[in-house]
């Protein structure tokens, strides 16, 4: 197949489900990883040229298998968006160490295992890797303790993919979202913010896609998003 193919880890109802949407209207094929079969099955419907395939993306032989059908039923992908996300606050002294194992493994773990997968499908022609972070991933407030940490490591791990696999035409870039995204469970918990207030997905995967596309003479790693009057 000489389609071109993009697969999105992570594919949630708001930042995943946009960041799909971008590459299928940019022409991709588009595979959509995620927990939720029900939410991909309305996806699929949706988006001409998606299919999703249920999986935790911190299984290795699952991601394997995974991998393999996408191969043989849309074609080899270019480019992986990875927005995996697991998410946990509290105070230092109350986390539980079972949920910041968690959050590693969806976070960093989940990275490792499907850039290991996709890599050498890519080495031939080139391709991209766009991760989804945060400001998380630079400082740990207070009540972060159980997920600033795996941010942090998930930045640090795509530093290194970027700069192993940068000369061997892949490109790897950290996109930095320092905002409350707008999802339904956001407007509830901050009811009566203004529209502003919030990153909207669409913009988010318009600059994932732009990313994912630059012209290798001017090659970004980490680029961060913000609303204009988010205090930074």
């Amino acid at each position: 197949m000489t389609e071109k193919v993009c697969v999105v880890a992570g594919v949630g109802p708001g930042t995943g489900a946009a960041i799909s949407r971008r590459f299928a209207a940019g022409g991709y094929r588009v595979a959509m990883l995620a927990r939720d079969a029900a939410r991909l099955a309305a996806l699929e419907g949706e988006i001409a040229g998606s299919r999703g395939y249920t999986i935790d993306v911190t299984d290795a032989a699952r991601i394997t298998d995974v991998l393999a059908r996408i191969e043989a039923e849309l074609g080899t992908p270019s480019v992986l968006v990875h927005n995996a996300v697991s998410g946990a606050f509290g105070e230092f002294l109350d986390v539980d160490p079972g949920v910041l194992e968690q959050t590693f493994r969806t976070n960093v773990l989940s990275l490792l295992l499907l850039g290991q997968a996709i890599v050498p499908r890519m080495l031939a022609g080139g391709g991209s890797i766009v991760v989804t972070g945060n400001t998380a991933a630079w400082r740990g407030v207070a009540n972060f303790a159980a997920f600033a940490p795996s941010k942090a490591a998930q930045r640090i791990l795509a530093q290194s993919m970027a700069r192993s696999l940068g000369p061997k035409g892949i490109h790897v870039a950290y996109v930095v979202i320092d905002a409350v995204i707008d999802v339904p469970w956001t407007r509830q918990a901050f009811a009566g913010k203004p529209d502003e207030f919030f990153a909207r997905p669409d913009a988010i995967a318009d600059t994932v896609y732009y990313v994912a596309h630059q012209e290798r003479s001017a090659w970004s790693f980490e680029v961060d998003l913000r609303p204009f009057g988010e205090k930074w």
